[in-house]
């Protein structure tokens, strides 16, 4: 198992009680891990900023950056597909994919909530690990810019995880990204508009190469490139 984005995906995580009694072996497990000590020293700092604060701060926290803040979100295919019918589609890939390699995981979250995806990248060979994340570098990198613009530790996490991928980020897409205006939080009128829009639906389908993981970086980039243009990939 891949111990550091085991442990990102858990500082990602929304803080709980026995997150934060855990958070001084985590910082134990990270010293020994088989990264860079500019990569452990951000996501120690994490770790200890979480730690901390008053449980209650940190939930507080959490809750207005990654679930109030849309352009924060922690969901992946929401920075590419929205609400619309390509991010169900995504959805149902990306359920079978995690199926393929028998990841079962927690009804209560999306499958493309990233703290998942980073727990079942964790279990992955680290070269394939590596290959899935590069898909994701673009959005990986335009969270770590929102945080950033906002001071935020958790700006931290995101720079690891572009350390770790494979892939730069593609250029066009990252500014296509950053480009879209970020949303106010304390607007709890357009808070209320985004709950109130049409749930995401998992049916049909996955069809041919579902559960590959070209299917998955097809899914991610489809409305963005031809697909000549993008990288091949050997199926799972």
């Amino acid at each position: 198992m891949n111990m550091t984005l085991k442990i990102i995906s858990l500082l990602l995580s929304y803080p709980t009680g026995e997150m934060r009694e855990a958070l001084a072996e985590l910082k134990a497990v990270l010293e020994r891990a088989a990264i860079g000590e500019r990569e452990k020293k951000l996501l120690i700092r994490l770790a200890e900023d979480i730690a901390g604060l008053d449980l209650y701060d940190a939930q507080e926290r959490y809750v207005f950056l990654f679930d109030r803040t849309r352009s924060l979100s922690l969901h992946l295919f929401e920075h590419v597909h929205g609400e619309s019918r390509d991010r169900g589609q995504a959805m149902v890939d990306l359920v079978a994919m995690y199926a393929d390699d028998g990841f079962d995981i927690d009804a209560r979250e999306l499958p493309d909530y990233l703290p998942m995806f980073l727990e079942y990248l964790s279990m992955k060979p680290a070269a394939e690990a590596a290959e899935l994340l590069g898909q994701t570098a673009h959005i990986v990198a335009a969270l770590r810019e929102r945080l950033k613009k906002r001071n935020s530790i958790y700006a931290n996490a995101f720079a690891v995880l572009e350390a770790m991928a494979r892939a730069k980020p593609d250029a066009a897409l990252l500014n296509e990204l950053l480009d879209v205006p970020e949303d106010n939080p304390d607007d709890l009128e357009a808070l209320d508009r985004i709950w109130e829009e049409e749930a995401v639906t998992f049916g049909g389908n996955a069809g041919e190469n579902a559960c590959g993981p070209d299917r998955l970086q097809r899914q991610i980039r489809a409305s963005h490139r031809k697909p000549a243009e993008a990288p091949q990939m050997p199926n799972a």
